[in-house]
């Protein structure tokens, strides 16, 4: 018989209390960061952070614009401001394009020719971004012309065609570009199809 030890005995704990009292510290710890966390994230008490809305707004006839649009040289003859009195309650703005708009129509050898004008009734930033992005807004217009036909535009109703097709078209690039849109609507100032 042998009187040697066996090794199936468990072995013995080493720092129960140690390890007891630091997951302790650790829990505590994090709990009144967590408190502290969920404070400073609004979860908890009234320190929720509101973002503001930076999105361009609607402005009121006889309201100052906060953001104005127009008053600066070079800017006079590309922007009209109309308060009006009836209608809408809002101000509306047209932005003028410079340069007229040619292109080729769709299906045939016809031209058309045309001097356009967008209107807001959004803030000075969009009239900005009008500006800013006007070349982009060009080659948007003249794609859009460029694939219609002759024939739609011989009608009233063809003709008010092309202008929502302008709009979403002009509204899609402001998007992509800016994240809002804002015009209500693109009108012919001139139009010849040739």
């Amino acid at each position: 018989m042998s009187d040697a030890k066996t090794d199936t005995a468990e072995p013995k704990k080493k720092g129960g209390f140690m390890k007891k009292a630091l997951i302790a510290i650790v829990l505590l710890g994090v709990g009144g960061g967590g408190t502290y966390g969920a404070f400073a994230m609004g979860m908890l008490g009234n320190a929720a952070h509101v973002e503001e809305d930076d999105t361009p707004k609607l402005v009121l006839k006889g309201e100052e614009d906060p953001y104005p649009f127009g008053a600066a040289e070079g800017e006079k003859d590309k922007v009209e401001f109309v308060p009006g009195k009836g209608g809408s309650k809002y101000r509306t703005a047209y932005y003028n394009f410079t340069d007229e708009f040619t292109s080729n129509l769709a299906g045939g050898t016809a031209l058309v020719q045309v001097s356009i004008a967008a209107s807001t009734n959004y803030d000075g930033r969009v009239l900005m971004w009008l500006q800013e992005h006007e070349t982009a807004l060009r080659s948007r217009v003249l794609a859009e012309l460029a694939a219609t036909d002759e024939m739609s535009l011989i009608e009233v109703h063809g003709k008010e065609e092309l202008q929502k097709r302008l709009t979403k078209a002009m509204n899609e690039v402001l998007e992509e570009r800016e994240g809002f849109g804002g015009v209500e609507n693109v009108y012919f100032r001139s139009f010849i199809v040739q």
